[in-house]
C-alpha cells in the first residue's frame, strides 16, 4: 500500500512539473515602423527572401500582405487581386506542388458563428518590389473553399505541412474546447463546392492564470505553425504556446495526443502570429495593436 502510494504521488510531481509553462529567453528583436500594420495576425516565414517575413491584418482591413524584415522595415505590400478580407486570421509560408514557394492565407474567422464556408488563398511568394512604399498586385490566387462536416466554428490557426502540404484548421473556442480538422486533399475543390473538412481530434486548452492575462486567454487559440522539418508543432493562445513533436509519419492526432510543451512567451497585448525559423527551433511571434512588437526566441 505505501509503495502504491509513492509511486500514485511521484506520477503526481512528474505531471505538476511537466505542465509548468517553461519560460523563454524572447528578445524584442525590432517594432514595426509600418502602422498601417495595426492587427497583425499571422505571420509566415518567407521561403524566397533572407530574413524577411510575411503577415497581415484581420477582418475589416484591405485584402493585403505586408512583407517585413528582421529590423522591422516594410519591404512590400502586395494587394490580393479578387480577394475579400472577411476576417484574415493566420497565414503560412510552403513549397506547393511545383516546389514553388507560396504563401497560404486564412479567411477562416467566424466570431458571430455565421460562415457557411471559409477560403484559404494560395498564391506564389511574391517578389519584393524596388520601391517597398509602392503598393503591387500578386498573381491570382487558388482558392480553398471549405465547410466543416458539423456547425460553424471561430477559427483564427492555419497549419501547413512543409512536406506533405497538408492543411489543417484548429478552431478557437472561448472554453479551450477546440477541434483540429484537415483539408481532405492536397488539392483545392474544382467543382466549385466546399471541401468537407475532416475532424483529427479534440484538443483542450484549459484555463490558466497568468499575471497580465485574463485566464480564460489560455483557451483561446490565436496562430500555428509547423517547423520546416515537420518534427514540431506549435500552437499560440493570448498567454501562452503549445508545442509538441511530430515524428515522421505518425499521424497527427497521435502526435497531439501527448502532453503539450508549455511555454511562457512575454506578455503582449494580443499574440496572434507565430512562426519558426529555418532552423526549425528558434521562433519568431507578433502582435495586435499598435506599436507593433517582433519578437524573436533563440533556442
Amino acid at each position: 500500500m505505501k509503495l502504491h502510494l509513492a509511486i500514485l504521488f511521484l506520477c503526481q510531481v512528474a505531471l505538476s512539473q511537466a505542465a509548468e509553462p517553461v519560460p523563454l529567453r524572447a528578445e524584442l528583436a525590432a517594432t514595426l515602423q509600418d502602422r498601417r500594420i495595426q492587427e497583425s495576425s499571422g505571420l509566415a516565414r518567407s521561403l524566397r527572401h533572407a530574413d524577411v517575413f510575411w503577415t497581415l491584418n484581420d477582418s475589416g482591413n484591405d485584402p493585403c500582405l505586408f512583407a517585413i524584415d528582421k529590423t522591422g522595415k516594410t519591404r512590400a505590400k502586395v494587394r490580393l487581386p479578387d480577394a475579400v478580407n472577411f476576417d484574415w486570421e493566420d497565414i503560412a509560408s510552403a513549397r506547393n506542388a511545383d516546389g514553388t514557394p507560396s504563401l497560404y492565407i486564412a479567411d477562416i474567422g467566424d466570431n458571430l458563428h455565421v460562415r457557411a464556408s471559409i477560403t484559404v488563398y494560395e498564391l506564389p511568394e511574391p517578389d519584393l518590389p524596388a520601391n517597398p512604399d509602392k503598393e503591387v498586385r500578386s498573381a491570382h490566387p487558388l482558392l480553398w473553399q471549405a465547410r466543416y462536416p458539423a456547425g460553424r466554428p471561430d477559427a483564427e490557426t492555419l497549419l501547413v505541412h512543409p512536406k506533405t502540404r497538408q492543411m489543417f484548421i484548429v478552431t478557437k473556442d472561448p472554453e479551450g474546447h477546440s477541434i483540429v480538422y484537415a483539408f481532405p486533399t492536397t488539392q483545392p475543390s474544382v467543382s466549385g463546392k466546399p471541401l468537407v473538412l475532416e475532424k483529427v481530434t479534440a484538443l483542450e486548452f484549459p484555463v490558466r492564470a497568468r499575471e497580465g492575462k485574463r485566464p480564460h486567454h489560455a483557451c483561446m487559440t490565436t496562430a500555428g505553425d509547423i517547423s520546416p522539418d515537420g518534427n514540431r508543432l506549435i500552437i499560440a493562445t493570448y498567454s501562452y504556446l503549445h508545442e509538441w513533436t511530430w515524428a515522421p509519419g505518425q499521424p497527427l492526432a497521435e502526435a497531439l495526443a501527448k502532453p503539450a510543451r508549455l511555454l511562457l512567451p512575454p506578455i503582449t497585448a494580443q499574440m496572434e502570429g507565430v512562426c519558426y525559423d529555418a532552423d526549425s527551433s528558434n521562433l519568431w511571434f507578433t502582435s495586435e495593436r499598435l506599436p507593433t512588437p517582433l519578437y524573436q526566441v533563440r533556442r
